[in-house]
């Protein structure tokens, strides 16, 4: 039996890792063997416009870290603009999937923000008071850069059953506007509490998003296995993955070949549209002077890292030097010493309205987590007593 919870180990490591600015943590087999050493070179701003201790034209400074982790191939892909959108920003993180091409595609030709650009005309839908037109607008610039990408992929001449997650931001006149598909997920950190804004699109679970996409997803002809569309993916949300929108039937006759369903069970499919889709939820939240940072990352930190969690170790970074990039970077690097097998890709956005350096340190009560890690293992010691007596 383990002496410490999940949550007392979370907490002790933060400790660990919050009393150390100067060093990084490689990830480690226990929790207990933590070893201050420089970490390999894989973290790395991508396409910020101007340094984390500037501030850009929405007042906003920037922090932005990738690392591969334990995945053979790096599949995120995050970028930070500030250009092109009349005084606002704009962020995304993409979460490729099933092989690189499809977030090559994406990143390669910034086909996203063009169509977004494009659509909102130049930023002046995100200003306008008819929120309607932005959602439309959004939706069109997401529709459309899949569409592109899913002609791409019929033309690369090979089989490829790639696909990319994307949740963007726009920041500007204290106001946020969010398009999201599938299981990156935007945290807002509003004086000191985490205020999850994105639900993930996947065909499993009872919240409300799941069962809609679950009810989607049969409507259109598909089914679930093991919380995966055909028994395959676990995002029901994603540009790309050519092979539950175009070629849907290609995919059928594949899985007869491998062996995982019959000719019997095709004939009984029929199809009446795509099982996955590229059309975004979209929203926008008032910011307020109460919010103190935008974090965006893909699900390889929040697998790993619960939003409250995330939020307390982006402070206590803040706190100790202001720092948006070191503080992301470092973000980045915990995720892994959590054991994240996937990648890890963060974007961080100070919007500038807090004081780092003179807010009092939020204190956590360790004697009360360790309190509750022994009294959890009373009540399971209880429990397995009370079983014995029974049995006697």
């Amino acid at each position: 039996m383990a002496l410490f919870s999940p949550q007392l180990e979370r907490f002790l490591l933060s400790k660990l890792h919050y009393g150390s600015s100067n060093f990084k943590t490689t990830s480690t087999k226990n929790l207990n063997n933590f070893v201050p050493v420089r970490p390999i070179s894989q973290c790395s701003a991508i396409a910020i416009d101007a340094p984390s201790s500037l501030t850009d034209v929405a007042g906003v400074r920037w922090g932005s870290a990738s690392l591969q982790g334990a995945r053979e191939e790096m599949e995120d892909y995050i970028i930070v603009r500030s250009d092109g959108l009349d005084g606002y920003s704009f962020a995304g993180v993409f979460d490729g999937h099933g092989g690189i091409s499809s977030v090559e595609f994406l990143r390669c030709r910034d086909e996203l923000y063009k169509e977004c650009v494009a659509a909102l005309q130049g930023g002046l839908l995100l200003s306008g008071k008819d929120f309607n037109a932005t959602r439309k607008a959004l939706t069109e610039a997401f529709e459309n850069v899949d569409k592109k990408l899913l002609n791409w992929l019929e033309t690369i001449g090979e089989e490829d059953e790639s696909g990319s997650t994307a949740t963007v931001m726009f920041i500007g006149n204290n106001m946020l506007i969010v398009s999201h598909i599938g299981d990156s997920c935007l945290v807002l950190s509003r004086s000191g509490k985490a205020e999850v804004l994105t639900e993930s699109h996947r065909p499993y679970g009872s919240n409300k998003v799941s069962l809609q996409e679950i009810k989607r997803i049969r409507e259109a002809g598909g089914w679930i296995s093991n919380g995966r569309i055909c028994g395959d993916i676990a995002v029901s949300r994603a540009f790309g993955d050519i092979r539950f929108k175009t070629k849907k039937n290609e995919m059928l006759q594949k899985g007869v070949k491998e062996g995982r369903w019959s000719e019997k069970f095709i004939s009984r499919v029929q199809f009446n549209g795509d099982l996955m889709t590229a059309s975004p939820d979209v929203f926008q939240v008032a910011l307020g002077s109460d919010a103190e940072f935008i974090m965006l990352a893909s699900d390889g930190l929040w697998d790993y890292m619960n939003s409250s969690d995330a939020v307390s170790f982006v402070r206590n970074q803040l706190r100790q030097h202001g720092d948006v990039q070191l503080a992301c970077e470092e973000l980045a690097q915990a995720a892994l010493d959590l054991r994240s097998q996937d990648n890890v890709s963060i974007i961080i956005a100070d919007l500038g309205q807090t004081d780092w350096r003179n807010l009092p340190l939020q204190k956590q009560n360790i004697l009360l987590e360790f309190g509750q890690a022994i009294a959890t293992i009373g009540v399971v010691s209880l429990g397995i007593w009370l079983s014995s007596q029974l049995s006697l």
